[in-house]
């Protein structure tokens, strides 16, 4: 069998990434070995450079955003080691001993970075701190985790009301809430129990649906007194916290194995073998909404790696069936639902996908750029306020589409041109290195398979 054709071209620091079905067919073949979590990256980073003593962290993502994650407490104070899957050393600083930079403190395109690191940087009082980001990042909403921090006493000063970066923060003895969130998201979730480490007396978030617990479980690992209760979707943290150093062992991303699983799933012939993957239940949505359309998908091998339940996951092609995906399953595969987009194109029936907006102010209105690039591509999409609308079984063709920058749009058009003729042509390509840098490699190495 003639392998598809996967080529990238480059001009003026832009990537073109340029794939060919073949004629004859293709089918994927293989066993994949995924990028670290991102969310456990992040915070393994943040978490040890606040602890007392060494962190060592082994499966690192070494994609952009962790990257900025260890830049910016680097200049706050932390020791941190070159980066690589290996290992990473981080030499803490001990809570309430982060230095006030001389430099702006840059996110990049990172808003796990600065929506955490700002509930660590307003509770530290009498140091002032700036922080920034890119041209996407210092577009996008701010005041979701500056509402909870201001409630309890934060000092914090930006563009629009204070809405957006750049952002100047006064850090202040903080006092404690009980925030309900009006949203299920774990980065606000998180960051008001960041900022409750250093906090005296129980600082709780409710939220209306349960989101992703990455910081719970790891906050238990590193000495903080945590309690759940399921029941309400509440969490408390009993400040101040005394963080020990730990060592993190960070699994696979579910959220990039998931480009595999659909890929997997749409061509016809395909068996993938996808190792090592995170299956957090707070994080096995995609999981879910796949079997929901009767995809054919095996967790094999659990087991729990550093307190985290991890499987290799095997999935194979098999006809697809549209489903409706919407309510509490939506904050467990919220990153997910560009690629769900690519596997409903192919589909028998509409698949409706609702209750998503919050995918408006991600890195790009993501679901304003899946309608209008998977048009260009012959789908019939209906762009909802909230979510999107598919019918699948449409004759698709390739063409140029754009990427607006955004890492899971580029990665989720490129799944998609595995499976329509001609040649499509996916500008912005470089946006994947975010969250998964050897992305190119690993598809031109299942297509050759």
């Amino acid at each position: 069998m003639i392998p598809a054709v996967v080529t990238t071209q480059i001009t003026n620091s832009q990537e073109t990434l340029i794939i060919q079905r073949p004629q004859s067919g293709l089918c994927l073949k293989g066993n994949i070995q995924i990028p670290g979590d991102k969310s456990i990256s992040h915070r393994s980073l943040m978490l040890g450079a606040i602890a007392q003593g060494k962190t060592t962290i082994k499966g690192l993502l070494l994609g952009e955003d962790p990257r900025s994650s260890a830049k910016c407490f680097s200049l706050l104070g932390a020791d941190i080691s070159q980066l690589n899957t290996d290992l990473v050393e981080v030499q803490g600083v001990g809570l309430d001993n982060l230095i006030e930079p001389s430099q702006v403190l840059d996110c990049g395109n990172s808003g796990t970075t600065m929506r955490l690191m700002l509930g660590i940087l307003a509770s530290h009082p009498e140091r002032f701190f700036t922080v920034t980001g890119d041209s996407s990042l210092v577009q996008r909403p701010m005041s979701r985790v500056i509402e909870p921090l201001t409630q309890m006493g934060a000092q914090i000063w930006g563009r629009k009301g204070g809405s957006l970066a750049p952002l100047a923060i006064q850090g202040q003895k903080l006092r404690p809430i009980h925030y309900h969130s009006p949203i299920a998201s774990a980065q606000v979730k998180s960051c008001i129990l960041f900022a409750g480490l250093m906090t005296e007396g129980k600082t709780t978030v409710t939220e209306p649906a349960l989101s992703r617990d990455h910081s719970e479980r790891m906050l238990q690992a590193f000495g903080a007194q945590i309690s759940i209760d399921p029941e309400t979707n509440s969490v408390t943290v009993t400040g101040p916290a005394k963080l020990q150093g730990q060592d993190v062992v960070v699994p696979g991303d579910i959220s990039s194995a998931a480009f595999w699983l659909v890929a997997a799933a749409i061509v016809p012939g395909s068996e993938l073998v996808i190792e090592n993957v995170g299956v957090n239940p707070t994080r096995t949505g995609i999981l879910e909404a796949l079997e929901m359309m009767q995809a054919n998908i095996i967790q094999e091998n659990q087991r729990v790696v550093a307190g985290e339940p991890v499987a290799d996951l095997r999935v194979c092609y098999s006809p697809l069936k549209a489903c409706e995906i919407s309510g509490a399953i939506i904050p467990r595969l919220i990153d997910e639902i560009p690629i769900l987009a690519v596997a409903a194109m192919f589909a028998e029936g509409t698949t409706v996908i609702k209750d998503a907006a919050e995918l408006r102010v991600k890195e790009s209105d993501r679901l304003m750029a899946m309608a209008t690039q998977l048009q260009k591509l012959g789908a019939r999409v209906t762009e909802l306020p909230d979510g999107l609308e598919i019918t699948g079984g449409v004759a698709l063709t390739g063409g140029d589409v754009e990427s607006y920058g955004d890492h899971r749009v580029a990665m989720s058009l490129a799944i998609a041109a595995l499976n329509v003729t001609n040649t499509t042509n996916i500008h912005q390509a470089e946006a994947a290195s975010i969250s998964y840098p050897n992305f190119t490699a690993t598809l031109q190495q299942i297509c050759r398979s």
